[in-house]
């Protein structure tokens, strides 16, 4: 591989960024809406990584095919896009309401005075914490939390459309975690914004099928040469990363893992029959060892 091949997978990462934010915020300028401003970015860095995905895989084996993009597809819609808008919707409507009606506020010591781009870190940092032991404890410790989370490693490929494979069970824990303490303390909404930019963006570039190298962004970001590692079908290999965002919280806890000069082979279930549809994936948690085989 050339230097310049090199250099090349070094910048996807960060310019895709770079793209997105600066679309963002020029949105912002140009008196678009909030949602508009957000939104489009996000939309925009899925087929930038769609395209490429298609002008530069990592692995060619792990195109998709017509029917993981269908199952795909749904989860993505489904439990990605719709049900965090209801169960923001819920809290929103019920909890926020009640406590603004009876004149109680949330104050715990959220720092609204920081400038975005700081709230954003700290937010990152706190979700992240919580949501690293959320997903360790799905790992290693909580078999009920595994079987929800089993339906997130079945794929045997990886791009950056599954990464919206969750039960909807698992991603209404997760909300618990990463968005409704931060809704509840009310966060501003360019801050959200610009945190679900990026925790979305990032998420597909976890996933992709890419060649691409972070470098020393592999300190910091929870990107995909770490989290490919996550998805091995060992198990010694896939209890690793747990970073959601963040890479911090697995080097300061002993469980972040990349190997020089090797890559990950097999991932998935050990049961290599694990069903793959959505339909059958929501029943998959309530069957004991399934994902055994």
């Amino acid at each position: 591989m050339s230097s310049k091949d090199v250099s090349a997978e070094s910048l996807i990462y960060p310019a895709v960024m770079i793209i997105v934010v600066g679309m963002h915020y020029l949105l912002l300028n140009s008196t678009q809406s909030i949602q508009w401003a957000t939104y489009l970015p996000v939309a925009i860095g899925a087929v930038s990584i769609a395209f490429l995905e298609w002008q530069y895989p990592f692995r060619y084996e792990w195109y998709p095919d017509c029917t993981d993009i269908g199952h795909d597809l749904t989860f993505m819609l489904l439990v990605q896009v719709l049900l965090p808008r209801l169960l923001s919707f819920f809290v929103a409507v019920t909890l926020l309401a009640a406590l603004n009606q009876n004149e109680l506020t949330v104050n715990l010591g959220w720092p609204h005075e920081w400038s975005v781009v700081a709230q954003v870190v700290l937010m990152l940092l706190v979700a992240d914490f919580f949501r690293y032991w959320l997903h360790r404890a799905a790992h290693e410790w909580a078999q009920p939390l595994w079987r929800l989370h089993a339906v997130h490693h079945s794929p045997k490929k990886l791009y950056w459309l599954n990464v919206g494979r969750f039960h909807p069970l698992e991603k209404s824990i997760q909300f618990l975690f990463d968005a409704f303490p931060f809704i509840l303390l009310g966060v501003s909404a360019e801050v959200l914004a610009l945190y679900f930019i990026f925790y979305s963006v990032n998420g597909f570039f976890q996933h992709c099928n890419v060649k691409l190298q972070l470098g020393p962004l592999n300190y910091i970001i929870s990107g995909p040469e770490l989290h490919r590692w996550h998805h091995s079908r060992i198990i010694a290999e896939s209890n690793t990363n747990y970073g959601n965002n963040l890479i911090i919280w697995d080097t300061l806890f002993g469980t972040r893992y990349l190997p020089e000069n090797h890559e990950v082979q097999e991932l998935g279930l050990l049961n290599r029959n694990y069903p793959i549809s959505f339909i059958a994936q929501m029943k998959t948690p309530f069957v004991s060892d399934l994902d055994q085989g």
